[in-house]
C-alpha cells in the first residue's frame, strides 16, 4: 500500500510563492504517475498538474507559466512550485499516485491520494 504525505502549504499574499512536497512511501513502489489536485469545501475537484516517471508533464490551463511540477525519482518525492499566486488559488492541495501509462488530470486514473495541505492566498 502506497502512502502519500504532503507538506509545504501555508498563507501568502497575492503574488507570493509556495513550494509543496509530496512523499510516496511503502511497498517499494515507484508510481508511474503522480499528480496534484485541489479542492475546497463546496467546490469541485480540479486537476492541477501531473508528471510521469520520465518527466513528461501536464498542466491545467489556469496554472500554466505559474506552477511547475517536478519529481525526485530516487526519493519518490514530487514537488509543486507555485509562483504568482492568486486568491483564487486558495484550496486544499493533495497529491495522488497511479500506474497508468499516460498521466492525466482525471482523478479516476489514480489509485490513492494524500490528506492534503492547505494553501491560502490573501489579496
Amino acid at each position: 500500500q502506497v502512502r502519500l504525505a504532503e507538506s509545504g502549504g501555508g498563507s501568502v499574499q497575492a503574488g507570493g510563492s509556495l513550494r509543496l512536497s509530496c512523499v510516496a512511501s511503502g511497498d517499494d513502489y515507484s508510481p508511474a504517475c503522480m499528480a496534484w489536485f485541489r479542492q475546497a469545501l463546496g467546490k469541485g475537484r480540479e486537476g492541477v498538474a501531473a508528471i510521469d516517471r520520465y518527466g513528461a508533464t501536464t498542466y491545467a490551463d489556469f496554472v500554466k507559466r505559474r506552477f511547475t511540477i517536478s519529481r525526485e525519482y530516487g526519493e519518490n518525492t514530487m514537488y509543486l512550485q507555485m509562483n504568482s499566486l492568486k486568491p483564487e488559488d486558495t484550496d486544499m492541495y493533495f497529491c495522488a499516485e497511479g500506474d497508468r501509462a499516460i498521466c492525466t488530470l482525471d482523478m479516476d486514473n489514480y489509485n490513492s491520494r494524500g490528506q492534503g495541505t492547505q494553501v491560502t492566498v490573501s489579496s
